[in-house]
């Protein structure tokens, strides 16, 4: 009887032991998946996604057997089908000169080089668009809720914008750099 007992208490010991073990990886996997930084809170006034944008009108319209033999592959599948190059693979990263940033697509000026700042995020990072010429959308992609950029002349998909930035923003406009082109300053 003795080595009932003692067995049934080493169970329970064991049952109790991987209890809370589940419950502590319950526990780390609900904290995980409901963390939310403030970076992604940003209101915008626009409710589409990035499928209406791309059946949105823009000055700049073209076919798209025509963006695909204007632009390289690289810039097509990131302006045209919002897709996201590699981080830290801009050559763009390493521009110091004064100029100015314009979509690679239509060549509309959409960044100054006054407002770059090293983000350390791997994509050229700005604390400020030029006003009028950049849009923003609300983006799905990944899960959440985020404020995706596009250029307001043709609708190319440039990044995303996070309110993580320097002053006197705050903002880091998070852009991929095969979406831009630097016109240095006569």
């Amino acid at each position: 009887m003795k080595y009932l007992i003692f067995e049934m208490f080493e169970k329970g010991k064991r049952l109790k032991k991987n209890a809370m073990k589940y419950s502590l990886l319950l526990t780390l996997i609900i904290l995980a998946t409901s963390c939310k930084g403030i970076s992604q809170e940003k209101e915008v006034n626009s409710t589409e996604t990035t499928a209406q944008v791309a059946e949105k009108e823009f000055p700049v319209q073209k076919t798209e057997a025509e963006w695909k033999k204007e632009l390289t592959d690289a810039e097509f599948y990131v302006l045209r089908k919002a897709a996201t190059e590699n981080p830290f693979t801009s050559p763009l990263l390493d521009i110091k000169k004064e100029g100015v940033y314009v979509c690679a697509g239509c060549e509309t000026p959409v960044f100054k080089s006054a407002t770059k700042f090293d983000s350390g995020t791997g994509w050229p990072s700005f604390y400020e668009e030029i006003e009028g010429n950049v849009a923003y959308d609300v983006d799905y992609k990944i899960g959440y809720k985020r404020t995706e950029e596009h250029c307001a002349t043709c609708g190319g998909h440039l990044g995303h914008v996070f309110e993580d930035g320097p002053a006197p923003t705050g903002e880091r406009h998070c852009i991929n750099g095969v979406a831009l082109k630097f016109v240095p300053n006569n």
